[in-house]
């Protein structure tokens, strides 16, 4: 993994290289009125980190994601929100600010006609952001709102109401923004202003950058911003997000192996509560806000829209890492070449996958029925093995345990609570958009699940591709795609395949998720939609097997 070596601490005079840039960025700034950086910069916790998160980021050259020194007028990016039991919460996401700049944001609210001030919060000079809490929010009606820094700076949403008369509530969802495309996302804004979703959902991965999250999470809010500025939205990070190609957390430990795999965060704690802080802070309060270890925060919590209660759940956090706990069988720790392997030999007793505290807040959810219609999980990524190739056609896994299909008697468990509340299941990180009724004891006696597929699926595509390439048992034949029906997946994990979306589809298999909840049918029906499609366009069409409709059952 490459980290950035020329970091610069406040002790350290700029190189001389630099001093002509210095004078004249000095003298815009007094132009500008804003201030010199004359004060001693905030020193990052975790040297080598995001360059533009704290410390002297404008004695920086251009960031090569982003360019983070913006007019003042514009220093507000962007912000997220829920409300949840009458609580508004809102993160004000903002851009590097210069020492002598305020460190205060203000919301206001549109109200009988003029703007009134409701709250002042404090920016957080790891990461630029605040958040606001106001209880007792009007949830019956739209509020216009506004964010603002300094004299200048504006950011303007709408906090919408409760959609609780409507009898179908939808939800967008998308996953992993590839950075090898820093281009706008113009189709995917287009889309959701045509649908006009009550609820946004983006699974992980919202940054690929490992080491710059500030830049890229400022670019995915520039990229996504208008699809969330007027609509509740719920962001998670994964594994990218938090610096690491994969992410086995095991309660929050520190992580001392390549790759991570022994389990644990590879980065400095303060990155990554930087890294919750800026994606996840505007979610409802945690069910148990108990840290893990290292002082990472938690975020496992539920958000009811009109009627559905979703559970948001970690389900990397306190996952296992397979390294030095189980048979190896392939070249890594956590990939199975060996078709002829015992599944049963790495589902051992101790190892976890979301953890007693979230199987208990799953458990107590599912009985949380008054006022709610329907339910559903929303989580990082799927619950078994749904994919073959990985990375390219040559490269063929039989099983890959950072699916969360590993341990089984664990995801079992998972399967289990969510059944008992006859949710749905969505996630993403897959790189490979699938349904899937998952079975437990039988075929088809679990919960249903949505994959979603990547908003850019340029980098790590993923194929469910049979070795045999025959059907599975009890395949409908009326399916358009070949490979469907009953399987065992590499983990012996009973699944019914019933669509997915290979990367010979249209946008390289990459699009977005819609999820409609019919609240008087109680049927929920996933589409599929690729990149390159408007959907009110003559003759649009989704991914091949899609819209696929389904009722779930207790």
């Amino acid at each position: 993994m490459k980290h950035l070596i020329h970091h610069h601490s406040a002790k350290q005079l700029p190189h001389p290289a630099w001093m002509p840039v210095l004078v004249m960025l000095l003298a815009a700034l007094l132009v500008a009125g804003c201030g010199t950086p004359t004060e001693p910069p905030v020193i990052s916790p975790f040297a080598n980190l995001d360059t533009i998160c704290t410390n002297d980021w404008w004695n920086r050259g251009p960031n090569p994601i982003l360019d983070v020194k913006v007019e003042r007028d514009r220093v507000v990016a962007f912000g997220l929100y829920t409300v949840s039991d009458n609580t508004l919460k809102i993160s004000a996401q903002l851009y590097p600010l210069y020492p002598q700049e305020t460190r205060t944001v203000r919301l206001e609210i549109l109200a009988n006609g003029s703007w009134k001030e409701i709250g002042r919060e404090e920016v957080n000079d790891i990461g630029w952001s605040a958040l606001f809490r106001v209880e007792n929010w009007n949830s019956a009606m739209d509020t216009p709102y506004r964010l603002r820094h300094g004299e200048r700076a504006v950011y303007e949403g709408l906090i919408r109401r409760d959609p609780l008369e409507k009898e179908e509530i939808v939800l967008a969802a998308f996953s992993c923004n590839s950075n090898r495309d820093r281009g706008d996302r113009e189709s995917y804004i287009r889309n959701i202003e045509a649908l006009d979703p009550d609820l946004l959902f983006y699974a992980g991965d919202q940054s690929y950058d490992h080491t710059e999250h500030t830049a890229a999470w400022l670019l995915f809010g520039k990229q996504f911003g208008e699809t969330f500025r007027n609509r509740p939205c719920i962001c998670i990070p994964d594994d990218h997000d938090v610096g690491q190609g994969n992410l086995w957390g095991e309660g929050g430990k520190v992580s001392h192996s390549m790759g991570s795999d022994d389990g644990g965060y590879s980065y400095h704690p303060e990155y990554v509560k930087m890294v919750e802080r800026c994606q996840t802070g505007h979610l409802p309060d945690p069910f148990d806000p108990t840290p893990v270890e290292q002082g990472i925060g938690v975020y496992y919590t539920n958000l009811v829209v009109g009627g559905i209660d979703f559970a948001i759940i970690e389900d990397r956090k306190f996952k296992s890492g397979p390294n030095g706990k189980i048979p190896q069988q392939g070249p890594r720790p956590d990939h199975i070449l060996n078709p002829d392997y015992d599944p049963a030999s790495i589902d051992l007793e101790g190892l976890v996958m979301l953890g007693d505290r979230q199987l208990n807040f799953l458990d107590q959810w599912a009985g949380w029925t008054e006022g709610v219609a329907m339910k559903a999980v929303l989580s990082q990524t799927g619950f078994c093995g749904g994919a073959h190739l990985h990375g390219s056609r040559v490269n063929r896994l039989h099983a890959d345990l950072d699916s969360n299909g590993w341990p089984q008697s664990g995801r079992n468990r998972a399967l289990r609570a969510i059944q008992k509340a006859s949710a749905v299941h969505i996630a993403g990180d897959q790189h490979i958009a699938t349904v899937i009724h998952h079975g437990i004891d039988r075929f088809g006696d679990g919960p249903w699940a949505f994959v979603v597929p990547a908003s850019v699926n340029n980098y790590y595509k993923r194929w469910w591709w049979p070795e045999d390439e025959q059907p599975g048992m009890q395949h409908d034949p009326e399916n358009p795609l070949p490979w469907t029906g009953d399987y065992f997946d590499g983990m012996g994990n009973r699944i019914t395949m019933v669509a997915y979306a290979n990367p010979e589809n249209p946008s390289e298999g990459g699009g977005f998720g819609l999820i409609r909840f019919n609240k008087p049918a109680r049927e929920v029906t996933f589409e599929c939609w690729p990149r390159d499609v408007f959907v009110l366009e003559k003759g649009a069409s989704q991914f091949p097997g899609w819209p696929v409709t389904i009722k779930p059952e207790p």
